[in-house]
């Protein structure tokens, strides 16, 4: 059955404690299994509960060679579970009915329906078994066992517990392939352990792609080892004037690396022909002109524009895409493609023509800002959609012809745009957009003409210009980036705002655990204690 999703955790915040004893028997209940964001495709709840204690196991078993991606999965639950609980909970193949069990088994008839990145949880007074079919399942599987314990697990030192998870059966898979989030470190640059620091908060949520936005008019965030001083003077400053900063390819190894780990795919995106001051003031032949022009600490757009008639710049863009297809082993690289008001339109066109050949040719798929769509998308491009009202005729005409969408609406899914006008981050230029807003659409549905079989999935854009530090992403993040989490993940059938603002409420004290900065929004409603 298709969960009524946070309709247990409704009626248990309603109901009054008669007593301290009662409070606390509250307090130690488990949580309802419906109670998790994104909402579980299916829930069957049952009699009973399952205690980790001391002597928990850990065992993972796999087939087909999968065992060692089980048990790397294993190794990051025993990490997440072991500083607040104090146990051991020893990793081990060893076979038995205890204990949490992870389990990798294609072939098994519970998840044999499920995609890659579904996973079938099922909880019962002797133990916990996750089963999937991929290690991506098994990850989700154990986001939602993490999110079934209570907040504190999060914490870094032991707590009290007890840790017990309700009894019952989550079967689930996602509603669509992409659901990704998009964090800019060109207007303000974020170092890697910050990078670090978001993909495991994407991650408690299921999403499974990181875009970085690496180049733009104020900085150019990756090393070029055939444009060296792309990195070293276009990415030597930021908005504002600070000191920016770039990735060396190291770097960016570890940040793939780390994402990978935590089941999510990089999409790197370079930015053209326009948002490109960084790269035209690090080489002046990229200039039409010949003349470099100065470094760009502002907030304007759509001054900047790369040389379309000019051969150099043919030979900088298949440099660039060479060597960041090489780093990247996801298939995705974004060419951007935004904001090109100073491309003339069909300096605009030739310029897709003959980049997006380009991407193929070093076995990426091309993903373009949906401005795309007024030019020629290629056979099997992608593009982005981030307009307001989903009324754009030619990314509806796109889709028909088979171009497939990412839908990021701004006024919906721009996680820098302000919630009120007392925010004191963000922009407004799509309005102010509060927590309900930003849930409650339907990505199947908002793009007027367009076939929902082309929608690939949602994504939740982070824009920097007025953000400085993780604390700033957080806050414009939370709780907005869980409720698109939700639209890509859940069945249409599960949305539902009056549902989901419950089980986010409820997620406010684990953020507080996570040492994660959030808004409070005032349309949830927080627990007081």
């Amino acid at each position: 059955m298709v969960a009524g999703a946070g309709t247990a955790a409704s009626s248990a915040s309603a109901a009054p404690a008669s007593s301290s004893s009662s409070a606390l028997d509250a307090a130690a209940a488990p949580t309802p299994l419906d109670r998790v964001v994104p909402a579980p495709a299916s829930v069957r709840p049952a009699a009973g509960s399952y205690a980790i204690r001391s002597g928990t196991p850990i065992r993972v078993s796999g087939s087909d060679g999968s065992a060692r991606s089980g048990r790397r999965v294993a190794d990051y639950l025993a990490t997440v579970l072991r500083p607040a609980t104090g146990y051991r909970l020893p990793v081990t193949a060893r076979a038995g009915g205890d204990g949490i069990r992870l389990r990798l088994t294609p072939k098994a008839a519970a998840v044999s329906k499920l995609g890659a990145e579904g996973y079938r949880l099922e909880v019962t007074g002797r133990g916990i078994t996750v089963t999937a079919r991929a290690s991506a399942g098994l990850f989700h599987g154990v986001q939602t066992l993490r999110q079934l314990l209570p907040a504190s697990i999060e914490r870094t030192h032991r707590q009290t517990g007890p840790w017990r998870i309700a009894a019952g059966t989550i079967t689930d898979e996602p509603r669509y392939a992409w659901r990704g989030a998009m964090l800019d470190v060109s207007r303000h640059f974020f170092g890697v352990d910050q990078v670090k620091r978001y993909i495991d908060q994407l991650a408690l949520y299921k999403i499974n792609m990181l875009h970085l936005h690496l180049s733009d008019d104020q900085g150019w965030r990756i090393a070029i080892d055939s444009w060296p001083r792309l990195a070293t003077h276009g990415g030597s400053t930021q908005v504002g004037g600070g000191p920016g900063g770039y990735y060396t390819k190291d770097d960016y190894r570890e940040i793939v690396s780390y994402a990978a780990s935590r089941e999510l795919t990089v999409v790197p995106e370079i930015d053209m022909p326009g948002h490109t001051n960084a790269a035209l003031a690090s080489y002046a032949e990229l200039n039409c002109d010949g003349v470099a022009p100065p470094l760009y600490t502002g907030t304007e757009v759509g001054f900047s524009s790369l040389c379309v008639p000019k051969d150099v710049t043919y030979d900088f863009v298949d440099d660039v895409i060479r060597e960041l297809a090489a780093l990247t082993p996801g298939p995705y690289l974004h060419i951007g493609g935004d904001e090109a008001h100073s491309t003339s339109h069909e300096d605009y066109v030739a310029f897709m023509d003959r980049v997006q050949p380009v991407v193929a040719k070093y076995g990426k798929t091309a993903i373009g800002w949906h401005q795309l769509t007024g030019a020629h998308p290629a056979k099997g491009a992608i593009a982005q959609y981030w307009g307001t009202d989903g009324s754009e005729k030619e990314v509806a005409d796109a889709a028909k012809a088979g171009t497939q969408l990412i839908l990021s609406p701004a006024n919906r899914a721009y996680l820098d745009m302000k919630y009120d006008a007392n925010t004191p981050l963000g922009q407004n230029w799509a309005g102010y957009v509060e927590a309900k807003q930003s849930y409650d659409w339907d990505p199947g549905t908002y793009i007027k003409d367009a076939p929902a079989s082309s929608v690939l999935g949602v994504e939740a854009p982070l824009w920097t210009e007025t953000l400085e530090t993780s604390a700033h992403i957080e806050y414009m993040a939370f709780p907005r980036l869980p409720g698109i989490a939700e639209l890509g993940w859940s069945p249409a059938s599960a949305h539902d705002w009056e549902s989901y603002r419950v089980r986010v409420a409820a997620q406010g004290p684990r953020w507080d655990a996570m040492g994660i900065t959030y808004y409070h929004s005032p349309q949830i409603p927080w627990p007081t204690s």
